[in-house]
C-alpha cells in the first residue's frame, strides 16, 4: 500500500471476529471517505499462489464487502510476514487499523489475542478492537420498525481523558470521529484521592471539593477550542470520582465507540485502564497513541 493512500486497514485471519472487524472497518472507511485495505499476514495453510484456503478467505471477504459497499475502494493483500510486524507496518501507513477480538469469558471478559494486544500497544496510529458479533445497528440508537436502521442516529462516542496528558492528537481524533457520525461526544475524566498522608501542593485529602472543581474547570478549558472547531458536535463533559476503568465501562454501555489514549513511548505498552476496558467493554475500543 502506498503511504500517500489514506485508508483504513483491517487484519483478516478468517475468524468471526476479524470478519466483523472488516465489516466495521468498511463502514468506517465509507464514513470518512477513505479506502479500505484488507491484510492477511503470517504463514497460512497454503501459499497465496495456489488458491488455497488462506487466499480464498481473503478474496471472499473482499467480494462481500465490495457488494455491500460498491463505492468503496477496496484492496486485499496477503503476506507471509509474521502478523505483528506486518500489522504494525500497515498501521503506520493507515489512518487507523481495525482488529477483531473474540467472545466473552466469564472469568476474563472478552478474549483479546496476543497479536491484537501487541499491535494495540505499539502501533503508530489508532487501533480499533472490534468484538465478534458487532453489527451495524449496534452503533446506532435503537429505532422502531418503521425507521430503517441505517437512518437511525449514531450512539455517542466516549472519550476517556487524563487531564495530566490532554494530547491534541487524542482529542482531535475523538472530535473528528464524533463529527463524521454526527454523534454526541461524551468526555469522561475520573479522579481519585491521593494515598493517605500524601499532599498535592497545599491541598490534602480533605480538599475533595476543590479538586473536583479544579478538574471541571480544567476539562472545560481544554475542550473549549475544540468546541469552537467542531461547533455542530454536542459535547457532554463529565468529571467523576473513582476508578477510570469502571466509569468508562459504564459510559460505554450506551456508546457506539470508546476512545482511550496510550502514551507513545519507546517501550510502548498499555496501561491498567486500557487493559481493563479492552477486556470488558462491549462496544469497539479505539486505542490512540499520543506523546
Amino acid at each position: 500500500m502506498s503511504k500517500d493512500t489514506r485508508a483504513i486497514t483491517v487484519g483478516i485471519d478468517g475468524s468471526r471476529a476479524s470478519l466483523d472487524a472488516a465489516d466495521w472497518a468498511a463502514r468506517e472507511a465509507h464514513r470518512r471517505r477513505l479506502a479500505l485495505r484488507l491484510l492477511q499476514a503470517g504463514a497460512g495453510p497454503a501459499s497465496p499462489s495456489d488458491g488455497g484456503p488462506s487466499r480464498a478467505t481473503l478474496d471472499r471477504v473482499a467480494v462481500q464487502l465490495a457488494y455491500a459497499h460498491p463505492a468503496l475502494d477496496i484492496m486485499a493483500r496477503r503476506t507471509e510476514t509474521p502478523a505483528i510486524p506486518a500489522l504494525l507496518a500497515a498501521a503506520a501507513e493507515s489512518e487507523a487499523l481495525a482488529l477483531g477480538s473474540r467472545g466473552f469469558s466469564d472469568f476474563a471478559g472478552f478474549l483479546v489475542g496476543s497479536v491484537a494486544l501487541a499491535v494495540a500497544s505499539r502501533a503508530e496510529r489508532p487501533v480499533v478492537l472490534v468484538r465478534a458479533g458487532e453489527l451495524p445497528e449496534d452503533e446506532r440508537v435503537p429505532v422502531d420498525e418503521r425507521t430503517p436502521p441505517a437512518q437511525a442516529p449514531y450512539l455517542p462516542v466516549v472519550l476517556g481523558l487524563d487531564l495530566a496528558r490532554p494530547a491534541d492528537g487524542l482529542i482531535g481524533y475523538a472530535f473528528d470521529t464524533a463529527a463524521v457520525r454526527a454523534a454526541p461526544l461524551h468526555v469522561v475524566h475520573a479522579w481519585t484521592l491521593p494515598p493517605p498522608g500524601y499532599a498535592v501542593g497545599a491541598r490534602t485529602r480533605d480538599d475533595t471539593a476543590g479538586r473536583e472543581d479544579t478538574s471541571r474547570r480544567s476539562l472545560a478549558a481544554i475542550l473549549q477550542p475544540w468546541r469552537h472547531k467542531f461547533p455542530e458536535t454536542t459535547v457532554l463533559e463529565q468529571v467523576v470520582y473513582g476508578l477510570a476503568g469502571h466509569h468508562l465501562l459504564k459510559a460505554s454501555i450506551q456508546a457506539g465507540l470508546l476512545i482511550i489514549g496510550r502514551r507513545d513511548t519507546a517501550g510502548g505498552g498499555l496501561g491498567r485502564v486500557a487493559h481493563f476496558v479492552i477486556h470488558h467493554c462491549t462496544c469497539p475500543v479505539a486505542v490512540v497513541p499520543h506523546d
